[in-house]
């Protein structure tokens, strides 16, 4: 019990401190964030130049959802660092990597769903085929 309460307390503690620009977390933190930014643009140019309709439609939400995943990132180590209480918890971390991995999850769910080829048919020359039921027009 003691220690799901000190794990509460450390989640939800307001202003954690001791977080610097120098400090190689936060750097990891502020380079992935960026990286999520840099993404969404390059996805952005990668949606133009495709020819695919069914790919093109099924990664629509991808270029905005890394753009929104990113300056979310930029603005809580931001916050972090400069010391702004509510948006400087640990819990927010927690609920960006939670919600982060459900968008994935859910795309990639949804991309084997809906992302699939037709297969070409052969076709036979069976002679049985002419007697065999057909259906009617």
């Amino acid at each position: 019990m003691q220690a799901l309460q000190s794990l509460f307390i450390y989640l939800i503690w307001p202003n954690p401190g001791n977080a610097y620009y120098s400090s190689s977390g936060i750097q990891v933190l502020l380079l992935a964030s960026v990286l999520l930014i840099a993404l969404s643009i390059t996805l952005r140019l990668w949606r133009r130049s495709m020819r695919n309709p069914v790919m093109k439609k099924l990664s629509r939400s991808w270029p905005s959802a890394a753009f929104w995943f990113g300056v979310t990132g930029v603005v809580f180590v931001v916050s972090r660092v400069e010391g702004v209480g509510f948006l400087a918890m640990r819990l927010w971390w927690v609920v960006w990597g939670i919600v982060l991995a459900l968008f994935i999850g859910v795309q990639v769910r949804l991309f084997r769903m809906r992302y699939y080829e037709k297969l070409p048919t052969e076709a036979s020359d069976d002679p049985r085929d002419r007697y065999l039921p057909r259906r009617k027009k």
